[in-house]
């Protein structure tokens, strides 16, 4: 046998190898995401909770190309085709979409089971209610990019209705990627502004989002700034850079600050908050869909050891915590606080028993309560907070527990009603643009 023959011989099965070896390796892919899939289905968890993908399979070859852009790992290919495999992970930045070669993907809220509300805005971002303006999360763009455009954007609309009238030409409510942009854009254009934000920090959802999620996939332009390029950054440093430019640009924010009403008086808007009461020509609507965290309503409750989401367990290492809540997040928080080292665990649920958890979260609880590292109270409610206990009605007993800080996950108040009862009109969303 000639050499040129041996060598063809050799180059065809190392091909063949190569090809048997990422057949496998996709095979075993695909096996993993259908697995993904089934469990989620049985654990009911296949409604996404806000902007999501939706692939047309008609186009969509099963390259992956959107799996691997993904930094949630929400899709997987199944038979050959894209599809969600943990909906309930998506956040809905986008990636996927810009990933897909042959624009196989949209991005949509809600679906056929579950519609979600999003409010009527005009392309000038204005809603039913001439002068009030929406922008972001809230109006159903979800992508940080482009919530920061809309942001700017919708500030150069609202200029043409300032009047000049009332304590400021625009109060702006919400401090996420819309409302820090509409702010830096009204500073640009010598507003008198008014931004507001219910939390003790910026960023909006993304603030909430895990540590070291990867946030922002893509450049976005910025009032005063200019364009900011991003290729691919994670939460922290993107609160990071955000926290600069507020510093250096003196952007005012006013926190812990929260909307509650919105009435109108002859030529000008008066904003009510938790604070007080200011007039303003136009009002730009710029917060999240997470609405208003549930709260307690005890005494206490306004302290800074109170707060409505586990961001970073590690914080919270040798302290004494209390989590509230019966839902995943609240038997999340109380695990990862578990896992940290002489963290002593307590999670308080006012019910007899956990429902609609998933069934790996209450696997996980019970073995780290049967470890002795958290404390489980059922039929249980906070009463008060103190600088240094929480009081607690236990199965009708009153107990009082050494603690360091309380979070809180009860879900939100979502600001639909509030806003319809400003008259702003809402359309329901079904899985389509």
């Amino acid at each position: 046998m000639s050499n040129s023959y041996l060598y063809f011989y050799l180059y065809l099965a190392a091909f063949v190898i190569a090809v048997t070896l990422y057949l496998n390796r996709q095979r075993r892919k695909h096996v993993a995401h259908a697995t993904q899939l089934q469990y989620a289905v049985e654990s009911g968890l296949m409604e996404p909770p806000s902007l999501h993908p939706v692939v047309d399979t008609t186009r969509c070859f099963g390259g992956g190309a959107c799996v691997k852009s993904c930094p949630e790992h929400a899709l997987g290919v199944v038979d050959g085709k894209a599809v969600l495999i943990n909906a309930a992970h998506c956040i809905g930045h986008g990636a996927c979409l810009a990933a897909c070669p042959v624009e196989a993907i949209k991005l949509v809220f809600g679906t056929e089971k579950r519609g979600i509300d999003i409010p009527s805005v005009t392309p000038h971002f204005e809603t039913n209610v001439p002068g009030i303006f929406i922008a972001g999360e809230l109006g159903g763009m979800g992508l940080i990019r482009k919530a920061a455009e809309q942001g700017r954007q919708a500030v150069n609309s609202l200029r043409k209705k300032v009047s000049g009238k009332g304590d400021f030409d625009v109060v702006i409510v919400g401090c996420g990627p819309a409302g820090l942009s509409a702010g830096l854009a009204a500073m640009e254009h010598k507003l008198r502004y008014k931004l507001v934000e219910q939390e003790d920090s910026l960023g909006g959802s993304v603030y909430h989002y895990p540590r070291q999620k990867i946030a922002m996939t893509a450049p976005v332009d910025l009032a005063i700034v200019g364009k900011v390029k991003f290729n691919e950054v994670q939460k922290e440093k993107l609160l990071e850079f955000w926290q600069d430019i507020v510093k250096k640009t003196g952007l005012k924010i006013s926190f812990r600050e929260r909307m509650e009403g919105i009435d109108r008086e002859e030529e000008h808007f008066v904003v009510r908050t938790n604070r007080g009461k200011y007039t303003a020509s136009t009002v730009l609507l710029s917060m999240g869909r997470r609405g208003t965290p549930r709260k307690l309503d005890v005494p206490g409750e306004d302290t800074h050891k109170v707060v409505y989401r586990l961001i970073d367990p590690a914080q919270y290492r040798g302290q004494a915590v209390l989590v509230v809540g019966g839902g995943d997040s609240a038997l999340e928080a109380a695990i990862a606080l578990s896992e940290e080292a002489g963290t002593d665990v307590t999670l308080s649920y006012r019910s007899a028993a956990f429902s609609r958890v998933k069934q790996k979260n209450r696997m996980l609880l019970e073995q780290q309560e049967k470890a002795g590292r958290i404390k489980v109270m059922l039929n249980s409610q906070t009463t008060r907070v103190t600088e240094t206990h929480v009081e607690i009605d236990f199965e009708g007993i009153p107990q009082r527990l050494r603690n360091d800080a309380v979070i809180v996950c009860a879900g939100g108040l979502l600001p639909t009603p509030l806003l319809q009862s400003i008259g702003i009109e809402f359309a329901t969303k079904h899985g389509k643009e």
